[in-house]
């Protein structure tokens, strides 16, 4: 009777345990289920950089020069076409990739040779060097909160960025892009400043469309307002391939 009534006893304690070992149970399996999931990989999407071997884009380019002071008001219409040729292993140690730019006068013309600049994704940052000067062209992944100094690696004014739209459509040079961000570099307007700058890039192309116009106006003797110095910078996607 005794022993009966000792086994009821360690039954009852036993029961009264339970729900504590089934609540770590489930919470172990719970922890060791989180831990165990697999991450979803981050898109970054380097492609609108359009970094890649034998990538080619032809843009049909307007640039005008203002200069009062000279009464030069030119305008300048011309083909560029941007390569990326071999890679190389810059003064850094980094894999970066030469890119090639040539002119024309017109479609029927042949291709002058101008120069080269180099390209290179280093991270989350595309960079492209411009005349000896290191340019932060994209970051990655692009989001509305992303912003950056695109000159901060060299002697050029500070240059605040950041993304307008995000894989958005965009119609440029009768061209249809399903995906592109536009990079906000420069919106400015005073009675003597007229400052706007942008530039488009598309999924798979890289830049397809640049607007910069830097203005600056001065009052005359009269209180007459005029253009006295500037320039303006347009590039207007025409095609694209691979050679």
């Amino acid at each position: 009777m005794n022993e009966i009534f000792h086994n009821l006893i360690r039954l009852k304690e036993r029961m009264k345990r339970f729900p504590s070992y089934l609540l770590l149970f489930f919470a172990g399996a719970f922890i060791l289920g989180v831990s165990c999931k697999k991450q979803a990989p981050v898109k970054f999407y380097h492609e609108y950089f359009g970094l890649n071997q034998g990538k080619y884009v032809i843009y049909d380019v307007k640039e005008i020069i203002h200069d009062d002071a000279l009464n030069q008001h030119d305008t300048l219409n011309y083909q560029l076409k941007t390569y990326w040729a071999d890679t190389f292993v810059d003064n850094e140690g980094r894999v970066a990739r030469e890119f090639w730019r040539s002119t024309r006068n017109s479609p029927s013309d042949p291709w002058v040779f101008q120069d080269i600049w180099t390209g290179i994704i280093d991270g989350i940052r595309a960079e492209l060097i411009e005349e000896n000067q290191r340019v932060v062209k994209l970051v990655f992944a692009p989001t509305p909160q992303k912003s950056w100094n695109a000159n901060a690696y060299n002697i050029w004014s500070p240059l605040d960025c950041y993304y307008g739209d995000l894989h958005q459509d965009f119609l440029v040079g009768g061209t249809n892009f399903d995906s592109t961000i536009v990079v906000e570099q420069a919106e400015t307007y005073s009675l003597i400043d007229t400052i706007r700058k942008y530039e488009v890039y598309a999924n798979h192309i890289g830049l397809v469309y640049k607007y910069s116009r830097d203005l600056n106006f001065q009052f005359n003797q009269q209180g007459q307002i005029y253009l006295d110095k500037g320039r303006e910078l347009f590039y207007t996607y025409s095609s694209s391939g691979v050679e």
